[in-house]
């Protein structure tokens, strides 16, 4: 038996200035979303969640709240950027460039501006992006620039974290009951 990692992300040596990674998920905003994200964070424009207001406007239906759209950006990119990051830097020139509706549907990618050694962290690097959202016609709906730190390869930081398993998994290991755990009450 071989355990096969599963993916574990980038690090800092694998990222080549000029490399774009179209990032794999695409999400369709929902009314809710824009709604529960709006009331969240205490956005109080009603033109993210009164229909009636938001009629009287040139867009004539709601507008999906900006740091919503741009959250999700970065949510998408994260599998691909930032999943052995520990510190973003800095966003810089944000650009919303098209209006979102609820029920759009939100595809982000990325192109590698600059990466550089951490003087101050040998075990990580600094690396600075671009991300751009399209929504579902091709429409770019925001771009940003970002600024990570994110680990090298065999940082002792990023060991240990998954932990041991009591008993080994096997093809032939039947399942656990829960009368075999010792954490079951009686």
């Amino acid at each position: 038996m071989s355990v096969q990692p599963g993916w574990e992300g980038r690090f800092f040596e694998d990222f080549t200035v000029g490399d774009v990674y179209r990032h794999p998920l695409g999400r369709t905003v929902t009314e809710y979303d824009n709604i529960s994200f709006s009331l969240l964070t205490m956005n109080t424009n009603q033109m993210h969640f009164n229909s009636v207001y938001a009629a009287q406007s040139e867009f004539e239906k709601p507008l999906v709240v900006s740091t919503l759209t741009v959250a999700i950006a970065v949510g998408q990119s994260v599998t691909d950027l930032t999943q052995n990051a520990f510190a973003n830097l800095g966003w810089d020139e944000i650009r919303m460039t098209h209006p979102v509706f609820a029920g759009d549907t939100l595809f982000s990618e990325s192109v590698v501006l600059e990466k550089r050694e951490s003087s101050s962290r040998p075990h990580a690097g600094i690396v600075t992006v671009k991300t751009r959202t399209l929504n579902q016609n091709g429409d770019e709906v925001c771009s940003f620039k970002r600024t990570f730190y994110v680990y090298k390869t065999g940082a002792e930081q990023l060991e240990g974290i998954f932990p041991e398993g009591k008993r080994p998994i096997t093809e032939g290991t039947p399942l656990a009951d829960a009368a075999d755990s010792a954490d079951a009450g009686a």
